[in-house]
């Protein structure tokens, strides 16, 4: 988590903790340019990102200020902090540095001019409804939508940036297209009015999702890193499953399953939890794009395992009106189904290469014994998620739970530098979240105001024939086209807003579809061409990055299989009975099995071509249950897994 911003980020950032390098390094190298101007604007960066996790938490505590007021403050705060942290030219030996930083510090001053207008409009007066905005207003709103995508650029990509221009020249222009997608053309007066100055835009409750409970919980996994509990995670995932065969990357998939559940990015838990597991896989006998495709896989995971689940979670809340703590109860079973899909083929990979378990671990108890006490924040936060607690609230309570019981013990207790750096990390590692959310706020309102979501929804109901498993796969190549240059909780929202109403048409509940939605818009972390925790895996395995993303492609199947289950089951219902639910999960599990034995064609020994067949064909009977029949399917998995028993010493090596 933090390694990863601080190597991505790490432009004018002074990281207190090497302060003694920084001062070592100028004095054998006094040549380095503008080093006076870099210390001094990374100790600015410094103080504006500790404040604003401050400014956050004293939000949260006390509510003090509108979200009107308070989401146009938060923005223009974290374009100030990207416009500094992410230079216009990082290269500081290029001749335009300098005019760059001027650039970059004439654009902070710009966001601080549309903080004060926003600070200051008037909402309750109708005038600007009636004869426009007032030209300064216009201004500041026409600007900060420049920023936000400048900021979107410089954060996350020109996917996003692209995609919503895309959608603001629709709204535009749209008098002008042909009429199968034409639309009323909106002026520059009504954009702005639309997009900034309403809650139906850019501050709409994707942003404000970001702005508060999204924040806190990113600052929760910045203080655990800092306190190390995220070494415990993993230190515990090694201890518990180190002794079997596989085990490095068996801890790797507990370990991330924890860790990417707090750190809201599945590229940033690859790197953290990769850098310790991928050379252990690789030096147990793992191939490099093997223990690549592993953590990736395993991290992505991590963003739909409860209690945290990223940060895409809070924002269905939002947007279903559901209780986060149902979502949460929900979430439960499909993502211990996912980790059982990846632990699976983990385990037949180390059966196929005859992978011995590692020699020595450390005993469960003993790592309990010396970190037990970072599991109570996470204890505290489940908690109150479940008795139904406001999310922003149970984040600020975590995060003192972190330190006050870090402070038990003497080898996590942490000092003010490293309280400062937690804060500091927390909002850094923010800062793509919200300008994400902003421009994806952008789409949502186009959206709205346009209504080109209901063009799209009978595009799919025409194309798909009326067939839900069309349809699915339809929105699982849209999910996947977006996923490549949006991050995941930006690609929930703008695929939320376009597919749940046509997942609707198909009598699915409110709830099932946004979970469909949000696990459809993982998968692009794990997909190739662009797999983009795949490729940050590679880079830590040395490994081919396609074959990485081909692998954690198979090895991340539960998230094509299961929303699947999730429309044609019970898994996620929650009007089904006790035995509806544990019939969908004995479904679920099945296909899982028969489509990871036919791929992999090994189980407990190597499998035939014919019963390679008979699993795969399984899978269609047990998903679809024609006539009450998918019980027979599962019958005969279970009949594949007792012949397999009764004959496995057939296998060589065993």
């Amino acid at each position: 988590m933090t390694q990863t911003n601080n190597s991505k980020l790490g432009h004018d950032e002074p990281v207190l903790e090497d302060t003694k390098d920084i001062h070592s390094s100028v004095a054998i190298d006094v040549s380095l340019p503008y080093e006076p101007m870099f210390k001094v604007s990374g100790y600015i960066i410094l103080a504006i990102a500790v404040a604003l996790s401050a400014f956050q938490i004293w939000q949260g505590i006390t509510s003090t200020i509108s979200a009107t007021y308070f989401r146009p403050v938060h923005l223009c705060w974290v374009l100030v902090l990207i416009f500094l942290h992410y230079p216009l030219m990082s290269n500081r030996y290029s001749k335009l540095y300098l005019p760059g930083r001027v650039f970059d510090l004439a654009l902070c001053g710009l966001a601080l001019f549309a903080a004060y207008r926003m600070s200051i409009f008037d909402y309750n007066d109708i005038d600007h409804l009636l004869y426009g905005l007032k030209m300064p207003d216009l201004v500041a709103g026409s600007a900060l939508i420049v920023l936000l995508m400048e900021g979107c650029r410089r954060t996350v990509g020109w996917v996003m940036v692209l995609i919503a221009v895309l959608f603001l020249s629709y709204s535009a222009l749209g008098d002008i297209l042909p009429s199968a997608i034409a639309t009323k053309g909106y002026s520059l007066q009504e954009l702005i009015q639309f997009q900034i100055y309403s809650a139906n835009g850019i501050f709409g409750s994707a942003l404000g999702i970001a702005a508060t409970t999204v924040f806190i919980f990113v600052l929760f996994g910045a203080f655990l890193e800092v306190t190390g509990a995220g070494k415990f995670f993993i230190d515990l995932s090694f201890s518990i499953a180190g002794k079997y065969r596989g085990g490095p990357a068996k801890a790797a998939v507990l370990a991330s399953a924890g860790l990417g559940s707090i750190s809201g990015s599945a590229i940033a838990n690859t790197v953290t939890t990769g850098s310790v597991t991928i050379p252990m896989m690789k030096k147990l006998g793992y191939k490099p794009e093997q223990a690549a495709g592993i953590e990736a896989a395993a991290s992505t995971g991590g963003q739909i395992m409860p209690p945290i689940m990223g940060a895409g979670a809070f924002v269905m809340a939002q947007f279903t009106g559901v209780p986060y703590s149902e979502i949460m109860l929900a979430s439960i079973a499909p993502a211990i189904l996912y980790f059982f899909c990846t632990l699976l083929y983990v385990h037949l990979m180390a059966c196929k290469l005859n992978l011995k378990a590692v020699s020595r671990t450390e005993a469960v108890i003993s790592v309990m014994k010396h970190g037990a006490h970072h599991l109570i924040p996470l204890g505290l936060i489940t908690a109150l998620l479940m008795m139904a607690y406001s999310p922003l609230l149970v984040g600020v309570a975590g995060c003192a739970a972190i330190l006050v019981t870090a402070a038990l013990r003497k080898h996590s207790r942490i000092g003010l530098t490293k309280f400062i750096q937690g804060m500091k990390n927390g909002a850094l590692m923010a800062l793509p979240i919200s300008v994400a959310c902003g421009a994806a706020g952008i789409i949502v309102g186009v959206v709205g105001q346009t209504g080109i979501g209901l063009q799209f929804t009978q595009f799919v109901m025409e194309f798909s024939g009326g067939y839900m498993l069309v349809a699915l796969g339809l929105i699982s190549i849209v999910a996947l086209i977006l996923g490549m240059g949006l991050p995941v909780t930006a690609a929930y929202i703008v695929l939320a807003v376009m597919a749940v109403p046509m997942l609707g048409d198909f009598g699915l509940p409110l709830l099932t579809a946004h979970l469909i939605i949000f696990w459809l818009s993982q998968t692009s972390n794990v997909t190739p061409p662009i797999a983009l925790a795949a490729f940050a895996a590679a880079g830590v395995a040395n490994a081919n990055p396609m074959k990485s993303s081909v692998e954690a492609f198979k090895l991340a199947g539960g998230l094509f299989i299961i929303p699947i289950m999730m429309a044609y089951t019970d898994l996620v219902s929650p009007e089904a009975s006790a035995l509806e639910f544990s019939f969908a999960i004995a479904q679920t599990a099945a296909i899982i099995l028969a489509l990871a034995i036919s791929i992999e064609g090994y189980l407990l020994r190597a499998l035939s071509k014919m019963e390679r067949v008979i699993a795969l064909m399984m899978a269609p009977l047990i998903l679809f249950n024609p006539f009450g029949a998918g019980f027979v399917g599962i019958l005969v998995i279970l009949g594949l897994i007792m012949i397999q028993w009764k004959t496995r010493d057939l296998a060589a090596g065993t």
